[in-house]
């Protein structure tokens, strides 16, 4: 190897040898994988072809093994069927270091954009009907299709996600190979093997495929859709889109997790318990000084009792927005110091954690109050087997995916699709959640009957005893659109979230104003009674979250204090004498949630936050115990 060709390939080990590695990509490619990545060199062609497979007549005596081997083809049924064959004479040798190939990405995506792409951008709904097989004849996009291209394209989607970026640009990009890649069918016992790999300096994902043996002629380019999965039964779930089975025969019920499942999570999170400590005592006319980073604190907390300072050291408060992490050192050396955080609070404002915690109210189907929850990475079969028995008894079978922890709104998705759901596991650690589809609507006189959802703002100020308050306000977010259970990807018509998104209204309603308006679309049902219910969800949720020691539960350490936002909406329900109620569903809580509006809109908000937990003192303040 000359040396500018030693140079380019270090350089390109630099940049990319982690991500080649992570993936299995043998170093022994490395170098003819550069070459061809500098330039742009496609030579699939060369080696490989794809094939047309004819389908067997059913009715006649055919060859049984045949019919076997094409019923378990991802696309079975009427439409053709391809599979990609090593046409070069001479084979592949997988000693070769240029056996290594590139694979084009025929549409890149985000999912929320998906249907405006096939609207919009010029051949790509003709591109992609055809190679999914779809018949479309017209030049004019059509509904039908896109929603067949829609649906279809899970069972061709590839994922990654960039590690670096803001929030937004994490959200996982799906994609979809060029012809050549996304006709290379799926075996138990693959001869290739594929990854995505983003080029840095051109900003490009491609697929990178390799052999995993020695080929000949005429030999089938296989791949393995469930890569990485050796259990039986969790590679069955993960194959379902391409080969259909049912899995009502797993019990789908999910009992809390074991000890050890939250063992792993504190030991994941490097957090370090404290110590025990004794309950601090401080002179009833102490002045605290606050170290904060919190710009909404700094602006807004004008109580006489605190006072901010730059000195971490000599401060009796940290109010930080960041995770804390080594509560054992702060309890051995500094235990007089308060916080505003607890450890092991992952296991409320985490949805996984959430959801399981809140099993010891409800058992395994979970309490009233929070929505059927699984965890795809730990439930698939038991979700699976859950979906298909609705789905036979002909029962409501929206859903909605949402990352373990990522806030408003982002990688969130609602589908009656099980092919979607089982293939959003793979982008990144995600819950389902069983979608509200008869939710209490509020009449906008400019649009109709909308979703909406409440903000509470929870106080926490201890464990043992535990002293739990809400604040008096609380804060309403809606929908733009008339809810209907369709058009599952109109954003303004299925989520509340609209502060964040350009370009789009931000209806406001202040709580004193909503009160009245409810009750006169909904005369039976005094908000007093609703927000009791509410306060006893949010009363019963906090009591399962502590009814256990660190790191089953929050622990109890003595100088921890915390707000949280909790997101809920209400649901139509049927209570156990028949009646028929409105039933508050928890969907998430949020750590140090944004309190600009509590600001903007009652001054004293942290104020009040602050007497409350740091003083114990509740006069006048604009809070109410809960517990």
């Amino acid at each position: 190897m000359s040396g500018g060709g030693e140079e380019d390939l270090s350089a390109f080990v630099a940049l990319h040898g982690a991500a080649l590695r992570a993936s299995g990509v043998p170093a022994l490619y490395w170098e003819s994988l550069s070459r061809k990545l500098r330039g742009e060199v496609f030579d699939a062609g060369d080696y490989f072809g794809i094939m047309q497979v004819e389908e067997v007549d059913e009715e006649e005596e055919g060859d049984e093994e045949m019919e076997e081997e094409l019923k378990k083809k991802p696309n079975p049924g009427n439409e053709p069927c391809f599979k990609v064959i090593v046409t070069n004479e001479n084979g592949l040798q997988a000693s070769n270091p240029n056996s290594v190939f590139l694979i084009d990405h025929a549409w890149t995506y985000r999912v929320e954009h998906a249907r405006q792409q096939l609207l919009h951008v010029p051949g790509l709904l003709h591109r992609m009907t055809s190679l999914m097989s779809i018949d479309f004849h017209g030049e004019i996009p059509d509904e039908g299709s896109i929603e067949q291209v829609l649906q279809e394209m899970w069972k061709y989607n590839q994922t990654y996600q960039l590690s670096q970026g803001t929030a937004e640009e994490k959200v996982p990009v799906w994609y979809i190979m060029d012809e050549f890649g996304s006709r290379i069918q799926h075996s138990d016992q693959p001869s290739f093997a594929t990854a995505p790999l983003f080029y840095m300096p051109q900003q490009i994902a491609y697929t990178v495929l390799w052999p995993l043996r020695d080929l000949e002629t005429g030999d089938e380019v296989t791949r393995d859709y469930a890569y990485g999965e050796t259990d039986r039964l969790i590679r069955k779930c993960v194959l379902l889109p391409w080969v259909p089975s049912e899995v009502l025969d797993v019990n789908c019920f999910t009992p809390e997790p074991s000890d050890e499942y939250y063992q792993a999570i504190l030991a994941e999170n490097k957090e370090k318990l404290p110590v025990a400590i004794n309950p601090p005592i401080y002179d009833k006319d102490k002045v605290f000084k606050v170290f904060t980073d919190i710009q909404q604190v700094l602006r807004n907390l004008t109580h006489p009792r605190f006072v901010f300072t730059d000195n971490e050291k000599e401060a009796d408060i940290l109010y930080n927005f960041s995770h804390f992490k080594d509560y054992r050192k702060l309890s051995e050396e500094r235990p007089e110091v308060m916080l505003n955080q607890f450890p092991c609070e992952n296991l409320l404002t985490v949805k996984a954690c959430l959801a399981s915690i809140s099993r010891r109210a409800g058992g395994p189907d979970g309490p009233r109050w929070l929505p059927r929850t699984f965890n795809l990475q730990t439930e698939l079969p038991q979700f699976i087997s859950y979906f298909q028995q609705r789905d036979r008894r002909g029962e409501d079978n929206h859903w909605i995916c949402k990352p373990w922890n990522l806030a408003r709104s982002l990688d969130t998705h609602i589908t009656n699709s099980l092919n979607n759901i089982i293939r959003h596991r793979e982008s990144s650690p995600k819950v389902v959640c069983k979608y509200i589809e008869n939710p209490v609507l509020f009449h906008r006189e400019d649009v109709g009957m909308v979703k909406f959802d409440i903000r509470y703002v929870v106080l926490l100020r201890s464990i043992k005893p535990l002293k739990l308050y809400i604040y008096d306000v609380f804060w309403l977010r809606f929908s733009n659109r008339a809810f209907s259970l369709d058009d599952l990807d109109d954003y303004e018509k299925h989520f509340t979230v609209m502060n964040y998104a350009a370009g789009v209204t931000l209806k406001q309603v202040h709580c004193e104003e909503f009160i009245p308006l409810f009750e006169k679309q909904y005369p039976e049902y005094p908000w007093a009674t609703v927000q009791a219910n509410i306060c006893k969800a949010f009363a019963e949720l906090f009591q399962v979250a502590s009814a256990k020691p660190a790191p089953l539960g929050i622990c109890d350490y003595q100088s921890s204090r915390a707000i949280y936002a909790v997101d809920l909406m209400l649901k139509w329900d049927t209570s156990r004498d028949g009646k028929r109620i409105m039933q508050p569903q928890v969907l998430e809580v949020n750590f140090n949630p944004d309190c600009d509006r509590a600001c903007k809109y009652h001054p004293t908000f942290f104020n009040d936050v602050f007497s409350t937990l740091f003083l114990d003192e509740t006069d006048n303040c604009h809070v109410t115990s809960i517990v």
